[in-house]
């Protein structure tokens, strides 16, 4: 029974079954927001039983896979995911736990994540990624606040709309920063100081430019990492699953030489 849950959960046509479920589910989130099909709210609630049914099934199949240590599913990342989907998707869509249960519905879009390794991937290398892009971060705020007082001091009088303070003048420059007509602001600024194209241009080439070169550095790198981990995860699985194949082989080997053995006695016997 253990080995046939195994078999079925790891299963690539399992695995498509519920990455096509969790499609299917997403779909029907969306058919519930449009008022011309309320009439079909009932199946839809169908749907949303049935997929929940189907989770419980898969992770129950998944914990008696390893059982008897069925701990190691919660050392799994993922697995922990999953399960707490699970947990909210049972708390009764009524009442003022209704908030909870739509929002546990939404969550099982996410579980496409999980359900697909390559996403599993990418998700691992941006979280992996955090470290470096907040130090990016903190970079980029000290120059944004060096930034922003050399603004207050330059174009506050001339331009109290979008320098007055150092709050508006942070604004002004997290508008600049994301290309969002900073142009305006440039041009209302030259008005009194021609050369002020200087502040915004290496304000822009600095905290654009670089600073987003700088994310995908880290992004990049830490995604060749992720990529070598897993392949060092799937050289061990293989390993693993040849090991228990070469133990079933020998001690196959073992039964028939036993019974062999068993045969020769029962002969000399004779």
């Amino acid at each position: 029974m253990r080995e046939l849950a195994g078999r079925i959960s790891g299963s690539r046509p399992f695995e498509y079954f519920i990455i096509a479920l969790i499609l299917a589910n997403g779909v029907v989130l969306g058919l519930e927001t449009i008022e011309r099909l309320d009439d079909y709210l009932t199946w839809f609630e169908v749907v949303h039983r049935t997929t929940l049914a189907i989770f419980i099934v898969e992770a129950a199949m998944k914990m008696l896979a390893l059982a008897p240590r069925s701990d190691q599913y919660f050392r799994d990342g993922w697995n922990v995911f999953d399960f707490s989907i699970i947990v909210l998707s049972l708390v009764p869509a009524v009442g003022p736990f209704a908030v909870v249960a739509r929002m546990a519905r939404l969550l099982r879009v996410l579980r496409l994540i999980s359900a697909m390794p390559e996403l599993r991937l990418i998700v691992s290398t941006l979280v992996r990624s955090i470290p470096g892009m907040l130090h990016i971060v903190a970079v980029m705020s000290l120059l944004t606040y060096i930034y922003a007082i050399l603004g207050f001091h330059f174009f506050h009088e001339h331009d109290p709309e979008h320098w007055r303070n150092l709050g508006i003048s942070l604004l002004s420059l997290f508008r600049v920063v994301t290309l969002e007509d900073w142009t305006d602001i440039m041009y209302v600024a030259m008005d009194l100081h021609p050369l002020a194209w200087v502040y915004f241009l290496s304000f822009v080439v600095l905290g654009s430019f670089v600073t987003i070169n700088l994310f995908i550095a880290v992004v990049i790198n830490n995604l060749d990492e992720a990529k070598q981990e897993r392949l060092r995860q799937l050289e061990t699985a293989t390993t693993a699953d040849e090991v228990i194949a070469e133990l079933r082989a020998a001690r196959e080997s073992l039964n028939r030489l036993e019974r062999r053995l068993v045969e020769v006695q029962a002969e000399g016997g004779r």
